[in-house]
């Protein structure tokens, strides 16, 4: 039976993995790293006493893959799952409170109730999201909606800044309309929040792991990929410096590696520019704050700070397309997004609790029209050899829904049948 070799346990290449060997395929798993999840993964972290996850990350209703993904090892029951579409703000400039509420069905008469739509906004405002649909290829979010746009500061800013991690002055519209197609535009049934109730490894990765464990699949970790070896227009072997792999001839590899990784290890394939970071703090708090409406999440604007999630006694913060802010010493970032914290909760802004920093300046690619041209497809020109990862052309951001459905793309292009 032919092996089907898969670079990279990042979430990409665990949902490639769990696809193929529940078709029954013999997969081979490698990973440099010493463990898997890449940029989703939780750690215990000693000065806060807490596992807590690298980043932050929020889920939808909509994300068909991931759930399937859930199903598929056994981590449906991990997720927090309001009953109800609600996204909660706190405007830090003016201390106004509100919470976007969707009504569950395609027809938005949501827009119509002045308790559901964002205060200060006319049910006609939210006609200016036709603007994305009709956008140029090639346009920014801030072509479509200007910074007079009744609704950029409130709702097109922070959303963009969340789903592709970059101002909207540069961000591309496609694949933020593909968000808004997915969700908003079929109803709130399609965009209720989900967040991993204990942790991102407790859903997403973990239980990935002991579903191919029981299959025979054990990640070889600790092996870096140093180079492929082509031959006749295939890949023959795989690199690992001191290991080698030589492939028999129906082999396939899966490279599901951050685009960095994968641009020296393939001749002639243009891959897109990486590098917007992700700034997130995580408090440990004296007293936990109540999750307002039930929803594990605020969003903040006028301040340093986009996000809040909520867990027990953790705060954990994410400031997106971080830009300069992560070139900042972590006592500085923890003193300025704790206050945003602290305005946004009526807490104590001179005390400062336990905190942790986390930075990655690498948090994804740069999602500008230009570098959207650059996502390869899941096929190269070696017949064996295809790619997988949240970079690559799957329509979406650079999101863990992008990322499962590049893993099972990947999986059914790499044509093994049991």
């Amino acid at each position: 039976m032919a092996t089907v070799h898969i670079i990279g346990t990042g979430v990409a290449g665990l949902a490639c993995a769990v696809r193929l060997v529940g078709r029954g395929c013999r997969i081979a798993l490698w990973e440099a790293a010493p463990g898997a999840g890449g940029r989703c993964r939780s750690f215990f972290d000693a000065s806060l006493g807490r596992r807590i996850d690298n980043g932050n990350h929020l889920l939808l209703s909509a994300n068909r893959a991931v759930l399937s993904y859930l199903d598929e090892i056994g981590a449906a029951d991990t997720l927090i799952r309001p009953d109800r579409a609600a996204f909660p703000f706190v405007d830090l400039a003016s201390g106004a409170h509100w919470t976007v509420r969707p009504n569950d069905g395609p027809l938005p008469w949501w827009v119509l109730v002045p308790s559901r739509r964002i205060p200060g906004t006319r049910a006609a405002d939210y006609l200016s999201g036709l603007r994305l649909f009709l956008a140029r290829a090639d346009a920014t979010v801030g072509q479509c909606f200007p910074a007079t746009d009744p609704l950029f500061r409130s709702f097109w800013e922070p959303l963009t800044l969340a789903a592709l991690n970059l101002e909207p002055a540069a961000a591309a519209a496609a694949p933020l309309r593909a968000v808004i197609a997915e969700t908003f535009a079929r109803g709130g049934a399609w965009c209720r929040p989900m967040i991993a109730r204990d942790g991102l490894s407790d859903s997403l990765v973990e239980p990935a792991l002991r579903r191919l464990a029981a299959a025979g699949v054990v990640p070889a970790f600790g092996h870096r990929l140093r180079g492929l070896r082509f031959d006749d227009g295939r890949v023959a072997g795989l690199d690992f410096g001191e290991h080698r792999v030589a492939l028999e001839p129906e082999d396939r590899v899966v490279l599901a590696v951050p685009a960095a990784v994968a641009r020296p290890l393939l001749p002639g394939v243009t891959v897109p520019d990486d590098g917007t970071a992700i700034v997130n703090a995580h408090f440990r708090l004296a007293q936990p704050i109540p999750p307002p409406d039930g929803i594990p999440f605020v969003g903040l604007i006028g301040g340093a700070a986009h996000w809040v999630f909520l867990r027990g006694d953790l705060a954990s913060v994410t400031v997106s397309g971080a830009g300069a802010l992560a070139d900042q010493a972590a006592p500085a970032l923890a003193t300025l997004l704790w206050h945003d914290v602290a305005r946004a909760f009526n807490r104590d802004t001179t005390v400062l609790p336990p905190y942790r920093i986390i930075k990655e300046r690498r948090a994804t690619f740069v999602q500008t029209p230009e570098n959207l041209r650059r996502r390869p497809g899941v096929s190269t020109r070696w017949r064996n050899l295809f790619l997988a990862g949240d970079w690559t052309a799957t329509g979406l951001p650079a999101t863990i829904e992008g990322a499962v459905r590049s893993g099972h793309s990947a999986a059914s292009a790499s044509g093994c049948m049991t």
